[in-house]
């Protein structure tokens, strides 16, 4: 079979050639038109060497634009690399050169950062440019040069599940890593491949276009990056289907609303309450119409209680859905709230999916009420690329049978469920108990004047380290320390409250929404707390 990502996407193209593949602003192109830019743009990387195994960097914003590279690059059986368009010139030196980039597609307003690194990079060669509204002179060529007059036509050599599919990592706290997958691999776990709810594979390459025959087609608004797997997944898996794409350029909660009236979306994908929270208090503030919305879904990170009952009671006939996975992992599972559902306590929870487990130290199942690794079994990626050492760490074997274990925690329940406690390497130590971050996030976040938070853990003489947060609080909202210690005594255990906090005007995330905790160690680090409670005693 033909289990890659082109061949997805060209399955959809043959089905449904006059739907609209990919909307964004005021332009849309429809299958057919998607596949036959994608084909141009392909046959000039072809002309200037891009094949097999070649690595091109996207170094752009959500467009139009970005989803025909992406599909021009799998053409080719080459490797689009996701360039973080947030990064400076070392970190793009650094990504450039680790990527072994040949080739890169840049929106113009990038042109002067990638003059600067383009001496220092002698594979690269190639250069494209996305027009936008900005006119700084550029090396390279300009996209639509590129694809004028070259053929339209799928001459391209056939393509192998084994084809390579790279994803790099935010960087949260290191270098960005290129997590490699083969093609099948990455679609079955991320693009569809394994249905998300029942864990039964697709019988084959057809399944998804067909089953958009069957739909009609759903308009589906994916809110995050397209430099985030996230977003990559949400649309790829959706042209897959015979759905309609719809980006925004940069994400804008009143932007949002507008694109769900104006093309009646469906359904919507965000990353966590980073953006779920300013979408929905966007939707309060405005006069929008949600009418067509079906589903809300956050992809890579969970929703926490507070947010999710602000969606219930906004939109009481729209299912909420989260899931979580990471680069490394896929999908390992979801859970869905609808209005009227008892509220799960103790921490976000999922059902887990297929293949997944919670293991102890000892890379032994746990049992129902204990803490482990989460750990997936099945179709897992291939590693780090350049890093084989890296790669080693997040592997283990289980009955014969090989995991990765990317550092999640999470909690084994009595009903199969899972409750996600945080990525390890993020835990507070504090006098010996062990703090995670995204559940005290979520109990702070539940206080009514906190609008986003992030939790760390900073030295302390007596406890090692003691739980710490920086906290934005709703505009025009004067913090009341002693009520927030309160409120966090009463939701968790003690030594779970933050004994210091720093307020800011806005808490540091990266594009994905997803949280910045170096950002987060930095500014304690450099500045005084607003607030401490008085000193632990041991």
């Amino acid at each position: 079979m033909a289990l890659t990502i082109a061949d997805l996407f060209e399955h959809a193209v043959d089905l449904f050639p006059e739907r609209v593949a990919v909307a964004c602003g005021e332009h849309s192109r429809t299958f057919a038109e998607l596949d036959a830019r994608a084909n141009q743009l392909a046959h000039y990387l072809a002309e200037q060497g891009v094949g097999k195994g070649s690595h091109v960097g996207l170094y752009a914003r959500n467009s139009i634009e970005a989803i025909e590279t992406m599909v021009a690059v799998y053409k080719l059986r080459a490797v689009p690399v996701n360039v973080n368009y947030r990064y400076v010139e070392n970190e793009l030196r650094y990504l450039f050169d680790n990527a072994d980039l040949v080739a890169l597609v840049h929106e113009r307003r990038y042109a002067e950062r990638v003059a600067a690194v383009l001496p220092d990079m002698p594979k690269l060669k190639t250069v494209v440019v996305i027009d936008d509204d900005t006119d700084l002179d550029f090396t390279g060529v300009a996209l639509e040069s590129a694809m004028d007059g070259r053929n339209t036509e799928r001459d391209f050599e056939e393509r192998s599940p084994d084809d390579l599919y790279i994803l790099y990592t935010g960087g949260t706290t290191g270098s960005p890593k290129g997590v490699m997958w083969r093609q099948e691999d990455v679609w079955r776990v991320l693009g569809g491949g394994i249905d998300f709810l029942s864990g039964e594979p697709l019988p084959d390459e057809y399944a998804q276009s067909r089953q958009g025959q069957v739909t009609g087609g759903l308009t589906r608004l994916a809110c995050a990056p397209l430099i985030h797997g996230a977003a990559q997944w949400a649309a790829l898996a959706a042209m897959f289907a015979g759905d309609t794409v719809v980006l925004l350029p940069t994400f804008d909660a009143h932007e949002v609303w507008k694109a769900i009236a104006r093309h009646q979306v469906r359904v919507v994908t965000l990353v966590g309450d980073a953006m779920a929270r300013p979408v929905i208090e966007a939707f309060h503030d405005g006069d929008y119409d949600a009418s067509s919305l079906l589903a809300i879904s956050s992809h890579a990170a969970l929703f926490s209680a507070s947010v999710k009952q602000q969606y219930i009671e906004a939109l009481p006939n729209v299912v909420i859905t989260d899931a979580i996975g990471s680069s490394e992992s896929g999908f390992n599972g979801m859970g869905m709230v609808v209005k009227g559902a008892e509220p799960s306590t103790g921490g976000p929870r999922v059902r887990r999916g297929p293949n997944v487990l919670v293991i102890d130290e000892h890379n032994q199942p746990v049992k129902p009420g204990e803490t482990g690794r989460l750990a997936r079994g099945g179709h897992v990626p291939l590693g780090y690329y350049k890093d084989p050492e890296k790669s080693a760490t997040i592997f283990v074997e289980i009955d014969g049978k090989r995991y990765v274990v990317p550092g999640d925690f999470a909690r084994l329940e009595d009903d199969d469920t899972v409750t996600l406690l945080g990525r390890g390497n993020m835990c507070v130590n504090t006098a010996g108990e062990k703090v995670f971050p995204e559940e005290v996030e979520g109990a702070l976040k539940a206080y009514p004047d906190v609008f986003d938070a992030l939790v760390i853990g900073v030295p302390d003489d007596r406890l090692g380290q003691r739980v710490a947060a920086v906290v934005q609080v709703r505009p025009g909202a004067e913090p009341d320390f002693e009520a927030i210690s309160a409120h966090m005594h009463n939701e968790l255990a003690g030594y779970k409250a933050p004994r210091s906090l720093w307020i800011v005007d806005e808490v540091g995330r990266l594009p994905s929404g997803k949280p910045d905790y170096r950002w987060a160690k930095a500014h304690a680090a450099e500045h005084e707390p607003t607030w401490a409670a008085a000193p632990a005693r041991t």
